[in-house]
Parts: structure tokens; C-alpha cells; sequence
């Protein structure tokens, strides 16, 4: 059985998987990573949170949707102990992207690296359209 999907391809990797892929009213996003436009990762953790969130963003806004629609999202991160001694300002960033503490599952795995060595982490999300 097939089902129908609708998908956003775009960046370097756009010939290898899609930003995003909508099933039904699900949409599941790729990972994002904290770089900016030009592909230059974030200074350190925190600021390639808000990075990541800015990229998270673009791609919903592909389907005409926002952060209000995440309801799961999974943080990679490559030193756990990095993030913990940098939560407060982590999350605040976090919060700043959704307009205050958002209603969604999370999941923080330590993973050994991510696609460029400068990463810090990457996000996943799921969303409800």
C-alpha cells in the first residue's frame, strides 16, 4: 500500500533526503543544525540552539506552520556535560524561539559526532498540521 506524501527538499543534501517530509497531518522534519545561511555553525551550543530553531522554523514555515505546531523533538548533542553547564541559557534560547516554555515531548541524546565537526547539536522534530 502507498501512501501519499508531500516533502520539502532543499540545501547541500537536497539530493539525499528532504527537510521534511507531511503524511496525513504529521509532519516529520529532519534534523536541523545551528548554521546560519552561509553554512557557519554557531560560535558555541547556545548560539547554535537559536540557530537550529531559526532553521526549524524556515522549514515549517514550507507548510504554513510554526514552532506552535512541534509536539516532539529529539536534541543530539555531541558533550552532554556542555550542554548541562549551559541549560539555563540553552532553554532560554529555546523559550525566545517559541514564545515562551513550549508544550512539547523532548528527548537529549549524547551522539559522538554530527555531520560537521564544529556541531554542537542538532534537532528533530515532529509536528502536528
Amino acid at each position: 500500500m502507498s501512501i501519499e506524501k508531500q516533502s520539502v527538499r532543499s540545501g547541500p543534501y537536497k539530493n539525499i533526503f528532504a527537510q521534511a517530509v507531511k503524511v496525513d497531518n504529521v509532519l516529520y522534519l529532519s534534523g536541523q543544525v545551528g548554521i546560519d545561511d552561509s553554512g557557519v555553525a554557531g560560535a558555541d551550543v547556545i548560539e547554535q540552539t537559536r540557530l537550529a530553531y531559526v532553521n526549524i522554523q524556515k522549514v515549517l514555515s514550507e507548510f504554513g506552520a510554526s514552532l506552535d505546531n512541534i509536539v516532539d523533538e529529539t536534541l543530539f548533542v555531541t558533550d552532554i556535560n556542555e550542554v548541562m553547564t549551559n541549560a539555563e541559557p540553552m532553554f532560554e534560547a529555546r523559550a525566545l524561539a517559541y514564545g515562551g516554555v513550549p508544550e512539547v515531548c523532548q528527548t537529549l541524546v549524547q551522539v559522538s559526532a554530527l555531520v560537521m565537526p564544529t556541531l554542537k547539536l542538532e534537532i528533530k522534530c515532529v509536528a502536528h498540521l
